[in-house]
């Protein structure tokens, strides 16, 4: 949220009175998106939910992005690799103790198939870039195949390469052993170790030939297949432009009470819009907000501290420092916690710290964080006051005053962005998979 605009416009919407400092946005509409294959979506509805992709065979897509959580995992920083149970009652495996949590919350996946979601990940490191190799701009460089359809099938290269999230160690599987040594593209790279691992599976090679005229045999079936396949699944599944407020742009229907005034206080004065804006409450670009810093941290292999510079990592520009891409406020209600740490169990907290986060950063409290339990120093950053006002300085957006009521209104208006169709999902959990393996399911 920024600083209040000095004279907000008066806009007329649906017979409701909104001082505004941007009109609301246009109602999405299916121009919006990418069209769908209906048979591309079920292929990788079976996929989404098979841990086959997994090193260990064990972690799947909806480990860390269930339906259940509204397409997170719950919790602030995930167990991947070593981890057993879904969301907040995953534990780690005292017989296979991961190394580390995954250094940043996993985030929800609304609207993905939208033809603005060109930037993936909370720093942005994935971004469609006609003139890169493959058409997207990634820490892969000339490395970077082609055949990923967009940069939301591109996004699944990194999941399954993370020792930490679905890889393994190189000491438990062939793809972790492939990580580790640097072979990524190519015969015998990891993402063909997937590919051959999904195409020895006759229903799965079935499949593909039938869906992919370019497929003559299992062999032909490439890591961008199996990826091109997930990315229809998760843009059908998961379009969310049914919610209350959906029908308020339309015309249909108008808000009142804490709802309306939450949304007058979103589109004026408490200036939320400035960067939650358009009609999936994001402007896709990256804001220093002072975000609490804890777990691991997002580092290279060769570091020791437990910091995460945010889009600094990507670009190198001193200006990004501390700079997440601000999130789509779609289903926010119930995609706890918040933050590119997950920092704040609640709503009402993060919303207090965003509005203020000098205030946030000196207010915050690690007993409200939820971690699942692992040995780690999960608070360095945040225990030093040196990384604390680091993070601090980069804040460069004026306070804005919210009172307890406002917050609750506030609250109001996110809530029409629920939309149960989304929530609910088109496809839902299959009841099994063609590789056998269990489906996470509760």
């Amino acid at each position: 949220m920024r600083h209040a605009l000095l004279f907000p416009v008066l806009f007329l919407i649906a017979g409701m009175s909104v001082a505004l400092g941007d009109p609301l946005p246009a109602p999405i509409t299916d121009d919006l998106f990418a069209p769908i294959d209906p048979a591309e979506a079920a292929l990788g509805q079976l996929l989404f939910y098979d841990p086959i992709l997994s090193g260990n065979r064990n972690i799947a897509c909806a480990t860390c992005h269930h339906p259940k959580f509204a397409t997170a995992d719950g919790v602030a920083l995930a167990i991947g690799e070593g981890g057993i149970g879904l969301g907040p009652d995953r534990h780690a495996d005292p017989a296979h103790m991961p190394d580390e949590r995954i250094p940043r919350n996993a985030p929800a996946l609304f609207n993905l198939g939208a033809h603005e979601f060109t930037t993936m990940f909370h720093d942005g490191r994935l971004q469609a870039d006609p003139a890169q190799p493959g058409g997207f701009r990634t820490p892969m460089d000339t490395d970077m195949v082609t055949g990923f359809a967009s940069v939301l099938s591109a996004q699944t290269m990194f999941p399954v390469l993370s020792s930490a999230e679905m890889a393994g160690s190189f000491r438990e599987n062939e793809i972790g052993r492939a990580v580790r040594q640097g072979l990524i593209t190519g015969k015998g790279g990891a993402w063909d170790l997937i590919a051959r691992r999904v195409a020895d599976v006759p229903a799965y090679a079935q499949r593909f030939r039938a869906l992919y005229p370019h497929i003559n045999s299992g062999t032909d079936i490439a890591f961008t297949d199996i990826s091109n396949a997930i990315a229809a699944f998760m843009a059908f599944e998961w379009r969310s432009d049914t919610a209350p407020f959906d029908a308020v742009l339309r015309g249909e229907t108008k808000l009142d009470g804490a709802a309306l005034r939450g949304m007058n206080l979103f589109y004026g004065p408490a200036n939320c819009a400035t960067c939650h804006s358009g009609p999936f409450q994001t402007d896709h670009r990256f804001h220093a907000m002072g975000a609490p810093q804890i777990g691991p941290g997002k580092i290279a292999p060769f570091e020791n501290h437990h910091g995460d510079a945010g889009r600094y990592l990507v670009t190198g520009d001193p200006a990004d420092m501390f700079a997440f891409r601000t999130p789509s406020l779609r289903n926010v209600v119930l995609t706890a916690p918040y933050g590119h740490a997950g920092g704040h169990a609640e709503l009402r907290d993060f919303i207090a710290a965003h509005a203020d986060p000098l205030r946030g950063l000196q207010e915050f409290d690690p007993a409200n964080v939820h971690l699942p339990d692992l040995p780690s120093d999960d608070f360095t950053v945040m225990q030093d006051p040196e990384q604390v006002d680091a993070i601090a300085a980069s804040v460069t957006t004026p306070a804005v005053t919210l009172t307890s009521q406002d917050i609750d209104d506030i609250l109001a208006f996110l809530d029409t962005l629920t939309d149960p169709v989304a929530i609910r999902g088109r496809l839902g959990i299959p009841a099994a998979v063609p590789s056998g393996l269990p489906v996470p399911r509760h």
